[in-house]
């Protein structure tokens, strides 16, 4: 291990998407737990910005790693930068994700793989990399958490790219907490719904609904997301949150409407 794994750095955890957005906020609140965090994304420039940023909130060490989730191979090379400079993994948020919003007959085939890769291919290579760390470790296991959106339940209209990975991360979420058990590997899964990020401004001006009209609907602040992550994380092992969802009260998903 470097200086970084020889210095009391506590728990380790790594986020994907972590340089924006949601995963930004979860990135801020298990640092401000002191966890020392690694967040990954696309944009260097971003992700050097964010972990400086929460470095100065919380005086906590933030390493910043360059990667596309969907690339098996630089997905190893994060892991294995972790391994050399920690000599561990507490905790992985599999939050990277992007959209493509159409009709479904217009979706491109070039769309659907990029969304699929990023949002299912990623959050699998991510845990199958995890599982390789967090079960040879000492003290073996670790937790992983997925972020499911309420997509995983119900779709907004003309998101069938989205809502697809989406379900499918429910599954993977089940099959990685039943596969995980006998390493100590704890995963569960929490649903969003309407965060107030960069991603959810629109809301404010109107989304469509599936009775076709156009419709303003409530959004909540990203902090009580990064909260239930920070929970979810701060569980010992031998207990779980399998799902969790939180959303925005008023905001049509009960029903739709």
């Amino acid at each position: 291990m470097t200086e970084w794994g020889r210095t009391g750095m506590g728990k380790i955890a790594l986020v994907t998407g972590g340089g924006t957005g949601i995963g930004l906020a979860i990135a801020r609140g298990l640092s401000a737990e002191g966890y020392t965090v690694v967040i990954t994304g696309r944009r260097a420039g971003v992700l050097e910005k964010a972990a400086a940023e929460i470095t100065g909130e919380t005086g906590k060490p933030v390493r910043a790693i360059a990667c596309n989730v969907g690339d098996p191979e630089q997905v190893a090379a994060v892991f294995a930068e972790i391994k050399r400079d920690f000599g561990r993994l507490d905790v992985l948020v599999n939050n990277a994700g992007s959209n493509v919003a159409g009709l479904l007959e217009d979706i491109s085939f070039a769309d659907w793989s990029g969304i699929v890769a990023a949002n299912l291919t990623g959050a699998f290579l991510c845990t199958q990399q995890a599982f390789r760390l967090m079960k040879a470790q000492d003290p073996r296991g670790g937790r992983i958490i997925n972020n499911g959106s309420i997509s995983a339940t119900a779709p907004r209209p003309n998101s069938a790219p989205y809502t697809a990975t989406k379900h499918a991360i429910t599954g993977l979420t089940k099959s990685t907490a039943l596969d995980g058990r006998k390493y100590d590997i704890a995963c569960g899964q929490i649903d969003i719904g309407n965060a107030a990020t960069d991603m959810t401004r629109r809301m404010s001006t109107g989304v469509l609904q599936p009775n076709g009209e156009t419709a303003v609907e409530p959004t909540m602040s990203v902090k009580h997301v990064a909260d239930a992550v920070v929970y979810m994380a701060s569980l010992p092992l031998d207990a779980n949150v399998l799902t969790m969802t939180v959303m925005a009260t008023a905001m049509p998903f009960v029903g739709r409407g």
